[in-house]
C-alpha cells in the first residue's frame, strides 16, 4: 500500500473526530459554567430560600409536589410522539404491509391507548 491510498481513509476519519471534539469541549464548557453558577447561587441560597412568614412553605418543598406532575405530561407527550412517528409512516404503506402489518399496528395502537389511559387516570393535567 501507498502513503496515497491510505490518505482518503484518515481523511474521512477527521469530520468524525471534529464533531466529537466540539461534543467534548461543549460538555466540559457547560459543566465549568453550571459549577461557576451553583457556587454563586450557593452563596445566595442561605437567605433567598428562607421562609419569610412561619406558615410559608419553603420553594424546595413546593418544588416536589410539581416535578411529578411535569414528568407525567412528558411522558405524555412522548408517548404521543411516538405513536404519530410510527402512525404516519404505516398510514403510507398501509396497503403494501398486507394482514400482518395491520394487525403489528392494531397491536401498536391497543398498547398506545392502554398507556395513555393509564396516565390519564392519573390526572396529570390537574395543576391544583
Amino acid at each position: 500500500m501507498t502513503a496515497s491510498q491510505e490518505s482518503p481513509r484518515v481523511d474521512s476519519f477527521i469530520p468524525v473526530v471534529l464533531q466529537f471534539s466540539v461534543a467534548v469541549l461543549t460538555a466540559a464548557v457547560i459543566l465549568v459554567l453550571s459549577w461557576i453558577v451553583s457556587r454563586r447561587v450557593a452563596r445566595r441560597a442561605k437567605t433567598d430560600l428562607s421562609p419569610y412568614d412561619v406558615r410559608a412553605p419553603s420553594f424546595q418543598e413546593r418544588a416536589g409536589a410539581s416535578r411529578s406532575k411535569f414528568y407525567l405530561v412528558a411522558m405524555l407527550f412522548i408517548l404521543f410522539d411516538i405513536e404519530a412517528a410510527f402512525l404516519f409512516p404505516w398510514a403510507a404503506v398501509f396497503r403494501r404491509l398486507g394482514p400482518a402489518g395491520f394487525w403489528q399496528m392494531a397491536v401498536f395502537i391497543f398498547v398506545c391507548s392502554w398507556a395513555t389511559s393509564t396516565f390519564s387516570g392519573a390526572a396529570p393535567l390537574d395543576w391544583d
